[in-house]
């Protein structure tokens, strides 16, 4: 079941960072974020729930104003 809240993501393992874009369009890339926490991500039922019991108020972040900048090949959608 698609998630209503992310789009899509992208865990880089070499730098440890996670992008998410939401639903709105906006994207953040996430740091110093542990393999297992993303891989949770990918396997959590509710990206969304997941997302905000694992990831929000965590990890040092940024917003990506340019928009997604993943390779679509790496990107997970939601």
């Amino acid at each position: 079941m698609p998630s209503t809240a992310i789009r899509r993501y992208a865990y880089r393992p070499d730098a440890a960072t996670l992008d998410v874009e939401f639903v709105g369009g906006r994207t953040y890339r996430y740091h110093a974020v542990p393999e297992p926490v993303a891989r949770g991500l990918a396997g959590a039922r509710s990206k969304g729930g997941y997302f905000n019991r694992y990831l929000r108020d965590r990890y040092a972040f940024e917003h990506l104003r340019g928009g997604w900048e993943a390779p679509d090949e790496e990107a997970d959608p939601a």
